[in-house]
């Protein structure tokens, strides 16, 4: 495992966390305040001396694991791999799923069941690299009442309806034997969401870091649970668009190749990497560490694990690709399954790490 600075990583967890059909992902929006738009903000890295004169559009928004490409901008680590790149931030994490869907994007940060559920919509979406692992970054958050899963029967929950942490909410309910029936569900994007928690206007809310931070600030709130409570139901990735696989592979491998020039540059360089990924957060370098044992990014040998094992468990993608296609038929966020015979392609990764 790569030792980097203990604010992004902690030894790989990508195991099975709960006998029910479980797996997905988070994150999202950034953290700006819930009147924000969503507009995505380009930050168009200069063009230098590429392999591909092509320009890759790669999408990012707000989760710890993908604050890193912020650092690959600045530095210039894209043109030193030999890539020219279009970053593109999103402030609604969703927004960037739809504009990669409808092919405004080549690539874009996004969960494992966000992307199967694209997939099963008809888009043609690869996943090549392993960010992280999320381990307790998402949360679902209560006022001070709630104690315990079944006190959230009846009660109001905002949430961003799809995404990660609307799973893992559903994966604590269906745990206790109850399921979305049992609640009120209010669907709100997730900073929106965060906000109306502390205003008192609802119960309970599903939120990610940086949003979790907002969301606690409500007196007498606390975690109720977290992603650390499903270990291993939450990878998060770097996914292609097909097209750019078969007409510009050499830049899908400039991408993977800056993120792990990326990640030596944190291990190297830890006080100014935080400081660039804590002022793309807009929260406090002190902040930003608080979101520590939240996320384990994977190093290239748990990406390698992560890609080929066969295992019944977690620790394989493609068994959790499985297990999520299966839950979100089962829990109604699919029409049908995605087929899953082209979803992972690791050769990205195998060829970074022969170098």
């Amino acid at each position: 495992m790569l030792k980097l600075p203990n604010v992004l990583l902690r030894p790989a967890l990508f195991v099975a966390g709960a006998a029910i059909t479980l797996a997905g992902c988070q994150p999202a929006p950034t953290p700006v305040d819930e009147e924000s738009t969503s507009t995505p903000e380009e930050t168009t890295t200069e063009t230098s001396e590429t392999t591909e004169t092509e320009t890759v559009t790669l999408g990012f928004s707000a989760w710890p694991g993908w604050f890193p490409w912020q650092i690959a901008e600045e530095k210039g680590l894209f043109e030193e791999n030999g890539v020219d790149v279009n970053l593109t931030w999103f402030d609604g994490y969703l927004d960037s799923i739809n504009a990669f869907a409808a092919g405004q994007l080549d690539a874009n940060t996004q969960t494992l069941n966000d992307t199967i559920s694209s997939v099963a919509a008809g888009s043609d979406q690869v996943i090549v690299l392993v960010n992280d692992n999320s381990t307790g970054n998402d949360q679902i958050i209560v006022s001070e009442e709630i104690n315990a899963v079944l006190d959230l029967k009846g009660k109001a929950i905002a949430i961003e309806e799809g995404t990660v942490d609307h799973f893992l909410l559903l994966l604590a309910l269906e745990e206790e034997g109850m399921g979305s029936d049992d609640v009120e569900i209010k669907p709100l994007e997730t900073g929106a969401a965060a906000a109306a928690f502390v205003a008192g206007q609802v119960d309970a809310v599903g939120a990610f870091a940086p949003f979790t931070t907002q969301a606690l600030e409500r007196e007498g709130s606390k975690t109720l649970i977290s992603s650390a409570d499903f270990p291993g139901a939450i990878p998060d990735h770097l996914v292609v668009s097909r097209e750019l696989i078969d007409e510009n592979p050499e830049a899908v491998q400039g991408l993977i190749d800056t993120w792990f020039a990326t990640l030596e540059f944190i291990e190297e360089n830890p006080d100014e990497a935080i400081e660039i990924m804590a002022e793309r957060a807009n929260v406090t370098v002190e902040e930003y560490k608080e979101y520590d044992a939240g996320t384990t990014i994977f190093s290239i040998e748990d990406n390698l694990e992560a890609f080929s094992s066969t295992e019944e468990s977690m620790t394989s993608l493609t068994y959790a690709a499985n297990e999520i296609n299966t839950f979100l038929v089962e829990a109604g966020l699919v029409a049908e399954a995605a087929n899953l015979d082209n979803l992972f392609d690791s050769s990205f990764v195998e060829a970074y790490a022969e170098k």
